[in-house]
This record gives structure tokens, C-alpha cells and sequence, in this order.
């Protein structure tokens, strides 16, 4: 199922120039056809994900299976571009919905930490490979069938699904969750606060820094974000216990997701355009040029394991953490000097991100109390979805400020093509010294955890264990 809710991220890029062609869309019309979905995506998962954790979250799997079939279903009636987007916006919720709870129940269901560890390297490798091989896929179905068939497949996919979980996953014990009545209010402004953040670095990017429109979502997505913080401190029941992601290894875990994130997005969309726009290739060769990543984002799924078991969870996410920032200093460094150093930036980030993507999200998980997993597997996903379009938002606003003129022009001057390779270093540096700042963080924050776990026995962290034991127990029974 994860599979195919990752697949619906990328495989309709390869169809967009045939659905603009038969629903007659403007380009903006198309963006929104494949960005909705990630904006609904991201936007929902936290106030789901609590949800989850309140009314179970094997019921809400299942609910979002059933959404996501009847959305699936509605695309063979589908003939404008409008109502296309309306699809997408309710395969955006029922991957919402779905999602987290892959990763949650995966937790669930095993005690011992390998096998946690295992499962989610699985979960892991499955949903990338959905993204990677998404516009391979998309171009092959199309040489033989209709473009409806790339969501049409979802139906049968989420029928397969809902027996599988209705039948192997037995539902939620009472004391796997908690009572607390739902925050509406909080769910609408972290809802919000995520959405306008997604949908700001595609306005900077498509209507430049000069535009007010990307200014304003960024504005509105800090105020809601800083009325959220407030509803959560001062709220009796809220969406989000903000005592919660200050644990250790909550907060360090979300640290590392959003360096890679960041990092993976930032570094993608910046080689991208090197390769095409500065280096002259075509896009066949572009997408070649990317494959170093492709295959250790699929293939180093084997090593995680491994690497896991020989240094341990903690060494193991700051070796990871540690990868992706090497990276981008070496693109940001090297990256304009031959593709060498663009293909070695595009390794170390990749495996980098590949340990990370695995640990962050155990550490997290096991750093929440049972019936709150559902809320961090979210909290994991929206960390990673919110760094990626930062990043993407980080890079796109220094080459729109540093480079002048049209960006996509055939021919280039000579001062064109300097001010490019200048952008390109200044946005590979200023990705390495933010994803180096949250690693740093991430580090902190992790040796903080060990150092309480390595003291667990003393007199004053029993105390204090008693006393957040105690704490926990009542939240729960709220």
C-alpha cells in the first residue's frame, strides 16, 4: 500500500503533457494537479495522525483505504481539470490518513528493536522505490493504455489492502490509546501552518522573490505557526504535546529527518538544472546523471541493517546525519568542477539519508509513549515533507536573486553563466550550513538521551522518571 501511495507523488509527471492535451489545462492548472496532492499530504498528516492515536489506527487505515478506492474509481468519470484536482485532493487525504499508520503499526507489532528496525527499513526502501521508479512506470503504461490507469490501479490496490489489514492486524487495545477529546482549533492552525509552508516554495519559485504572494504564505505560515505554539502550551486537550517532541530523542530524530529531507530536496533541485542548464544536457542524460542516488536510495536499504546492529541506533543516525552534510559541502565546494564531485555529493547525501530516514523515525517512535505513535510517525513525515519544500524554496530564492534574466533561455553570456555557478555554490553552501545547524541540534539532543538513559538508575532520574511515568498516565486517562 505504501508503495502505491508513494507512486501517486511522481508517476503522473510523465502524463502531465497527455492530460493537459485532453482537459485542455494551463501549465499553473497542471502544477496544482501534482502539487496538490503533496500539499494535502503534508498539510493532514499531523491532525490525523492525532486522530489515529485517539479513535485507533487500524480503523483509520482502513476509512483511508476506502477514500482512496473511491477516489481511484472517480477518475474514469473525471473530464475536466478541476475535478481532476479535486481527486487528487482526496487521494491527498487518504494517503493522510493511511500513511503514519504503516509506519505505527509496523512498530506495534514488533517489541524487539531489529525486527522494529528491520520493518522500517522495509516501509523505507518501499516507499522510495515508489518514488524513483514513479515516471519509469508512468511512461510505460501510457505507451498502452490511457493516462486514467495510473490512478484507476489505486482501486484494486486498496481493495487488496483492506483485507490484509482487516484480516492480519488485529485492532487497537484500549490502553494503545489515549482519550483526550480532539483540538479542533489546534488541528486548523498546524494544518494551516503546514500548507502555507508547502505551498510557499512553489510560489518563490514560480513567481520570483519580487512577487508579494510567496512573501505572504511564508508570513502567514510563521503566524499561524506561532499561534499553534501558543494554542499548544495554553490548550487542555492540544493536537500536539509540545513536552512530548522536546524528549530527546523525539526532537533529535525529527533533527536528522530534516537535515536529509532538506538536503535530498535541496541538493535534487540544484543538480538538476546544473546538469541541463549550465552543462548542457539533455533530459535523458540528466535523468542518467541522477542515478548515483537512485540506486543507493534502493539499493542501501541492505546495508542499514548492518550498520545498525555493529554501531547502535544513536552512532548510527549521527553517521548518517554526518553523510549528508559531508555531501553537501562537497557540492557546494566542488560540485561546479566535473561531475565527480556532483555524483559523490549525490552518494554520500543518499546513504546518508537512507540511514537517517530509518533510525530518525525508530528513534522517535520509541522516544513516544505507546499510544502516541501514530502523532510521530507524522511528525516524522511532515518534518521530511516541510524540509524538502524549504529546500527547495532555499535554492530556487538565491538563484532568483543572484541570476539575472531568463533562467531558461537557450544561450546564456558569459556573466549569465558566471552568476549561475556563483548562485549554484552560495546554495549549495547555505544547505550545508542549515542542515550542519539541525544536525548539530540533532547531535545535542541525542547525547542528551544517552546520558539519561546511562543514569537511569540514580536516585534523581528515577525520581524524575516516576514523576513523567506519572505524568504520562494521566495524559493518557484524560
Amino acid at each position: 500500500m505504501f508503495l502505491f501511495e508513494m507512486l501517486d507523488n511522481s508517476i503522473l509527471n510523465t502524463a502531465l503533457p497527455t492530460i493537459g492535451r485532453q482537459l485542455s489545462a494551463s501549465t499553473t492548472v497542471l502544477q496544482w494537479v501534482t502539487g496538490v496532492y503533496s500539499v494535502v499530504f503534508g498539510g493532514l498528516m499531523l491532525a490525523l495522525g492525532a486522530l489515529a492515536d485517539r479513535v485507533g489506527r487500524r480503523k483509520i487505515m482502513l476509512f483511508g483505504l476506502v477514500l482512496l478506492g473511491v477516489a481511484g474509481l472517480a477518475t474514469a468519470f473525471v473530464t475536466t481539470a478541476e475535478q481532476l484536482i479535486a481527486v487528487r485532493v482526496v487521494m491527498g487525504v487518504a494517503a493522510a490518513m493511511t500513511t503514519p499508520g504503516s509506519l505505527a503499526l509496523a512498530f506495534r507489532l514488533f517489541d524487539d528493536e531489529r525486527l522494529r528496525v528491520r520493518a522500517t527499513t522495509l516501509i523505507s526502501t518501499v516507499g522510495l522505490a515508489g518514488l524513483a521508479i514513479g515516471p519509469t512506470v508512468g511512461g510505460f503504461v501510457l505507451a498502452w493504455a490511457p493516462w486514467e490507469v495510473l490512478l484507476l490501479v489505486n482501486v484494486p490496490v486498496a481493495a487488496l489492502a483492506f483485507v490484509c489489514i482487516r484480516r492480519g492486524i488485529p485492532a487497537d487495545g484500549g490502553e494503545e490509546l489515549h482519550r483526550d477529546p480532539v483540538d479542533g482549533v489546534g488541528a486548523l492552525l498546524g494544518t494551516a501552518t503546514i500548507v502555507l509552508a508547502l505551498v510557499a516554495p512553489t510560489l518563490f519559485v514560480d513567481a520570483g522573490i519580487a512577487s508579494p504572494l510567496p512573501w505572504l504564505a511564508a508570513g502567514a505560515s510563521g503566524v499561524m505557526a506561532v499561534l499553534f505554539v501558543v494554542r499548544a502550551r495554553t490548550a487542555r486537550w492540544p493536537l500536539l504535546d509540545l513536552g512530548l517532541v522536546a524528549r530527546p530523542l523525539v526532537s533529535s530524530g525529527l533533527a536528522f529527518k530534516a537535515a536529509s529531507g532538506l538536503a535530498v530536496a535541496g541538493l535534487g533541485y540544484l543538480v538538476t538544472l546544473q546538469l541541463q542548464l549550465d552543462w548542457g544536457w539533455t533530459p535523458a542524460q540528466a535523468a542518467m546523471g541522477m542515478m548515483p542516488q537512485v540506486v543507493v536510495l534502493l539499493a542501501g536499504g541492505a546495508l542499514i541493517g548492518p550498520v545498525v546492529e555493529r554501531v547502535g541506533l544513536d552512532r548510527a543516525a549521527r553517521l548518517g546525519a554526518g553523510a549528508v552534510v559531508c555531501g553537501l559541502a562537497v557540492y557546494g565546494l566542488l560540485g561546479r568542477f566535473g561531475y565527480v564531485w556532483v555524483a559523490l555529493a549525490l552518494v554520500l547525501v543518499a546513504a546518508g539519508m537512507r540511514v537517517v530516514g530509518v533510525v530518525a523515525g525508530t528513534n522517535v517512535l520509541r522516544g513516544l509513549p505507546p499510544n502516541r505513535t501514530t502523532i510521530g510517525a507524522a511528525l516524522v513525515d511532515t518534518a521530511g515533507e516541510v524540509a524538502t519544500g524549504f529546500g527547495i524554496a532555499v535554492s530556487g530564492t538565491i538563484l532568483a536573486a543572484l541570476f539575472t534574466g531568463n533562467i531558461t533561455a537557450q544561450r546564456w553570456s558569459t556573466g549569465q553563466t558566471t552568476e549561475f555557478r556563483e548562485a549554484v555554490t552560495s546554495a549549495g553552501l547555505t544547505l550545508t550550513v542549515l542542515a550542519a545547524a539541525l544536525v548539530g541540534g540533532g547531535i545535542i539532543r541525542a547525547r542528551r538521551a544517552a546520558h539519561t538513559t546511562s543514569t537511569t538508575h540514580s536516585p534523581a532520574v528515577d525520581a524524575d522518571s516516576a514523576q513523567e511515568a506519572g505524568s504520562g498516565r494521566k495524559s493518557g486517562a484524560r
